[in-house]
């Protein structure tokens, strides 16, 4: 049996790259003996409970960084993900010659010593690759200045090589990305979609309710205030539609100015408008297939996770025309908006034409076997095998 060994800096949800972790895990437990190395103590069980997964401890061998070097990286006020990560690295090249293969999943660019596997979210590093590029000699004054200010000592610890790292062979969430990662680095990426989980009941047409849902944290980049703009104008043409927001906030002990104006926003239209907050994934699951439509603010998303939801529990789902999420409807037109004005002419020109509706129902049902757990599992252990 092959040994993998697969970094992580942290695999607790919630998160769209932690599904994908969970996930990768699941489809190669049977046939490798699989090392963690993380940050902290992995809560197996509630992965399971989020995700969907059947993980269990007894699955893996777990290394996590020890107590010293945490306390130590804990006394730097500037706390990051990246500054783990960046230990986790080094002690990587440290184990990785016991092992046969090399990943990491959510933690997108990573040097892994030798070459590995690594699934990319979006290329977070590329600034840093872009000034740290030059025609200067490695001991010049121009060079150094560059370290002093671009490369902490935290990130020296790794001994991180851009190099080394696109080596790797790079998987991506969408074919979006892997355009950005080719312009960024110049290398070739391989697109596997992330799996949407549970089992979405397939409730007839017309038992569904004549509405709108969307799913995302409450934050500026999700543009509640624009969906609401959008659907506000559509009920104004005389269609007596509603909005369910599934969400919650960015961070639990802080609500945000933002956070607080769309509550506002949704209490001054609550005859239509309604909130469920931190709804458990059988409430979410629930809620989504019993309602006709979908609608997705967000410009430029990586993948879109909730978008690929709402199609999988037949929602027609309409969404800004740019980014990864584009894909998840195969770039339908007639679903794709790029202002308010149009987004509404196309909303209208669906919900009032039941021969489109039908249409579109079956075409975005045929497109969610694109995301499903089994077509993800297969195509994970494909890669891996031949790896």
């Amino acid at each position: 049996m092959k040994k993998i060994l697969l970094i992580e800096h942290n695999l607790q949800p919630p998160g769209g790259g932690k599904a994908v972790t969970a996930w990768i895990l699941e489809a190669l437990k049977q046939e490798y003996e699989i090392t963690i190395l993380t940050w902290n103590a992995v809560d197996f069980d509630s992965i399971n409970n989020f995700y969907g997964t059947s993980l269990s401890s007894s699955d893996f061998n777990l290394y996590t960084v020890p107590w010293v070097w945490q306390s130590l990286i804990n006394l730097i006020p500037d706390q990051s993900d990246f500054q783990k990560l960046c230990l986790l690295m080094r002690l990587s090249k440290i184990i990785q010659v016991n092992y046969d293969i090399v990943m990491t999943i959510s933690c997108n660019e990573v040097d892994l010593g030798v070459r590995g596997i690594q699934y990319i979210n979006y290329p977070y590093l590329y600034h840093l690759y872009q000034q740290l590029q030059g025609d200067f000699g490695q001991y010049s004054y121009d060079y150094l200045k560059k370290i002093k200010t671009h490369l902490r000592p935290w990130k020296l610890i790794s001994g991180y090589s851009f190099e080394r790292m696109k080596q790797n062979l790079t998987l991506v969430n969408s074919n979006w990305i892997g355009k950005k990662i080719k312009k960024c680095y110049g290398i070739e990426t391989k697109t596997v979609y992330p799996p949407v989980h549970g089992i979405f009941p397939q409730i007839p047409w017309e038992e569904k309710e004549n509405g709108f849902v969307c799913i995302g944290r409450i934050i500026l980049c999700k543009r509640f205030k624009r969906m609401i703009k959008i659907l506000t104008e559509v009920r104004a043409r005389g269609y007596d539609i509603h909005l369910h927001i599934i969400g919650t906030a960015n961070n639990d002990l802080i609500k945000d100015n933002y956070y607080l104006e769309i509550k506002q926003l949704i209490q001054i239209n609550n005859s239509w408008i309604f909130f469920h907050e931190n709804l458990s994934r059988k409430e979410l699951i629930n809620l989504v297939s019993k309602h006709r439509y979908g609608i997705h603010g967000m410009l430029d998303e990586h993948f879109g996770i909730a978008v690929a939801e709402m199609i999988k529990g037949g929602c027609i789902t309409f969404i800004p025309g740019d980014g990864g999420q584009v894909e998840i409807v195969g770039e339908e037109k007639r679903l794709l908006y790029q202002t308010v004005g149009e987004a509404v002419e196309k909303i209208v020109s669906v919900i009032s034409n039941p021969d489109e509706q039908k249409h579109l129902c079956q075409y975005l049902q045929d497109r969610s076997q694109c995301f499903s757990i089994e077509q993800f599992k297969e195509n994970i252990k494909i890669i891996v095998r031949q790896f």
